[in-house]
């Protein structure tokens, strides 16, 4: 498999000095290797500030979109998000609010990050602190090539796991551009801030955003501060609170469920713009940060981030 940390990821920008490759947690069939970190943060309380445009909480809130979830022996209990949240304690009271998509009622916590930028600078950014989750599921062995509707991959094809770890895009369908833009350039069609598949008044996630939540005022412990304590062994000081959502390989299996975190960003790579984007991923096993120059197939499916556009 084609991705992330594989011997044939391609670079084009200039790295940043702070940053590791994942490469030496990565083995050649796309599997992420072992290491030797096994700490645990304990839990505690949180506390959320729900919007005025909140109507449901994501406890209560899971769609089936045309698609029924996996059988059980008992009825089904939509998976509580707060689980994966930072402690009060960490990121201080009141961090997280709440924000309902109007296309499908769906929930999502969200955190405003204050922290710095390439330079040093301070900055912000106000992130969602879930996957998205929108779209009717299609079997991992297709390509999602319906341009009418938004598509989503669940892992191993079960509707319950969109509704733990979000959807699994590929890259055109995250853009909510064609799809014969997995396998050309459409670099003509890409916007500034661009919307994708984000709810309006937010955008897709940039390479800027993550690296302002990762240098975040309240996290001292490099990339461990962005993965959730919650089965992804992070501190979360960050308050992004990443989940080991897996992927989608573009062979048409699941991988890496509670192992890794992968995302596209709006941006195709640059000596391969017809079949590649640039993209993030987090281990659970390592303190590798992303590196900035990372590209992957499009065709893959991987998690989606929302940033709230600023007024």
């Amino acid at each position: 498999m084609d991705s992330i940390g594989s011997s044939s990821l391609q670079n084009d920008k200039k790295s940043s000095s702070s940053m590791k490759s994942p490469s030496s947690s990565w083995t050649p069939d796309g599997g992420i290797g072992s290491s030797n970190s096994t700490k645990k943060p304990s839990s505690s309380s949180k506390t959320v500030v729900q919007s005025s445009s909140s109507v449901t909480l994501s406890a209560t809130s899971v769609e089936s979109n045309g698609s029924s979830a996996a059988s059980s022996s008992s009825e089904y209990v939509p998976f509580d998000h707060s689980k994966t949240l930072a402690e009060d304690w960490r990121v201080g009271e009141n961090r997280y609010k709440q924000f309902t998509d109007p296309r499908n009622g769906r929930s999502y916590y969200y955190i405003k990050i204050i922290g710095k930028d390439y330079l040093g600078d301070k900055d912000s950014v106000t992130i969602m602190a879930e996957n998205l989750n929108i779209g009717e599921m299609v079997q991992g062995k297709d390509d999602q090539k319906d341009d009418t509707k938004i598509e989503r991959y669940c892992y191993n094809n079960d509707t319950t796991k969109c509704d733990e770890y979000g959807g699994l895009y590929q890259w055109a369908e995250m853009m909510q551009l064609p799809s014969r833009c997995n396998t050309e350039s459409c670099s003509d069609l890409i916007q500034e801030n661009h919307r994708g598949i984000c709810p309006e008044g937010w955008r897709l996630m940039k390479d800027l955003d993550f690296y302002i939540a990762w240098h975040a005022e309240t996290n001292s412990y490099g990339i461990e501060g962005v993965r959730s304590a919650y089965s992804f062994n992070g501190y979360n000081s960050t308050g992004l609170s990443l989940i080991g959502a897996g992927l989608r390989k573009a062979e048409g299996g699941f991988a890496d469920l509670k192992l890794g975190a992968y995302w596209y960003y709006s941006e195709e790579y640059e000596k391969g713009k017809d079949l590649r984007a640039y993209a993030g991923f987090v281990s659970a096993l390592d303190d590798y940060a992303p590196d900035r120059n990372a590209s992957n197939k499009k065709t893959d499916g991987f998690s989606v981030r929302c940033v709230k556009v600023e007024q």
